[in-house]
């Protein structure tokens, strides 16, 4: 196991109603004028933000509110939250919706007490400060809500690239499974996908001796195999809802992979497909994250056969280890088809013949391809030729 500092200052608000008391958190942290930060008319309709605002308004706090955050949040929408804020003298910003809020409202922290352009933070600039923020979580997938972790499009070039610091992570967040009881079951999906992917990015790892954070990834995937096809069949489910609302937390907040070396180049290849095409994160990766694994796992072929049996129930095939890792492979794709995710660029809406362009946007402004397995641009190629052809 390596080296590491661990560091989660989040305190987590967990269960039914926990919205209402929002206000009283956002005081603790001393926040007096507040930017509600969400995205469509479901926080409207549904009376979660009227909840919100009722709440703050009893804590004697005002606010002022942006919406209009879309999946595959924009730049565009950032530097309007950004002179907002300093017009208005917000100190404290408060995103109310899933991970495409809360990493919206975390590059408007980092830009409004910023003097240049927000975006040099997600082309690899230190971000030092930022304003607090709080989160109200509706959707259970990026984990954002517990991360220093945010992903922001540039439009001009759609272009899809991160930013993390740890005075980005919120200072309270409050997850009430009830609110992901609304969802529509491939938004459900999607959420357990990129969940899942999360914690695959940290399993794969080359560092040895680290069973302890191995047992923890484990744990994670295993309830979401169970628990995910129990909210696609009953949405109302609320302790599967509350088992997979707190998996997702667990999966980003930097626990399943202390001590040991990660990957991310799945995550990194998806992105350029959802920026393209602005398809859901969790459905790129359903694509991409099998893909990767059958173009790497020659690499550390027990690793996969760890995950095959401990994840999968595969029976170890102690003669042919790889045909155990393969079927491990494919019982993850199958899953994930199971539950309504797509397997492939025809699924998925994408297009093979982009991919040199997919490939070249990849390398723009990245300073890295290692991880479990360093990548070419020919291995992404691969990968993506891969994606393209996936079947069952």
């Amino acid at each position: 196991m390596d080296n590491f500092n661990f560091y989660s200052p989040t305190e987590f608000v967990f269960g039914k109603d926990r919205e209402s008391e929002c206000g009283e958190y956002v005081k603790k942290y001393g926040g007096s004028k507040v930017l509600i930060h969400y995205g469509g008319g479901s926080a409207e309709r549904s009376g979660l933000l009227g909840r919100v605002r009722e709440s703050l308004n009893k804590s004697g706090i005002s606010f002022i509110e942006l919406g209009g955050v879309k999946p595959n949040p924009r730049d565009t929408l950032v530097y309007k939250g950004i002179d907002l804020c300093r017009s208005e003298g917000v100190d404290f910003i408060l995103a109310v919706g899933g991970g495409s809020s809360i990493d919206s409202a975390k590059a408007i922290a980092a830009g409004v007490p910023y003097d240049g352009d927000f975006w040099d933070f997600y082309s690899g600039k230190s971000i030092e400060k930022a304003l607090p923020i709080g989160v109200v979580l509706t959707i259970a997938a990026a984990g954002s809500e517990g991360s220093g972790d945010s992903v922001i499009t540039k439009e001009d070039g759609m272009l899809k690239r991160g930013a993390g610091s740890d005075v980005l992570r919120s200072k309270f967040s409050i997850l009430n499974p009830a609110l992901t009881q609304t969802l529509p079951a491939y938004q459900t999906a999607c959420g357990a996908t990129d969940i899942m992917a999360h914690v695959f990015e940290r399993y794969f790892t080359n560092t040895t001796e680290v069973e302890i954070t191995d047992r923890l990834c484990e744990a994670v995937l295993i309830t979401m195999v169970k628990e995910t096809p129990r909210v696609i069949a009953d949405p109302d489910n609320y302790d599967a809802r509350a088992n997979i609302m707190w998996a997702g937390m667990v999966a980003h907040n930097g626990l399943v992979g202390v001590g040991r070396s990660q990957d991310w180049n799945s995550h990194g290849i998806e992105h350029e497909l959802s920026a393209l095409y602005d398809c859901a994160h969790g459905a790129g990766l359903a694509v991409i994250m099998p893909s990767w694994m059958e173009f790497v796992y020659k690499h550390n072929v027990m690793r996969f056969c760890q995950m095959a049996t401990r994840v999968f129930g595969c029976q170890m095939n102690f003669e042919n280890p790889e045909a155990t890792a393969l079927e491990g492979i494919r019982r993850f794709r199958s899953f994930l088809h199971s539950i309504g995710m797509p397997i492939n660029f025809a699924e998925l809406g994408a297009n093979e013949e982009d991919i040199p362009a997919l490939v070249e946007k990849f390398g723009i402004g990245r300073r890295r391809t290692g991880g479990f397995v360093a990548l070419s641009a020919d291995d992404i190629t691969e990968i993506y030729k891969i994606a393209a052809k996936a079947s069952l």
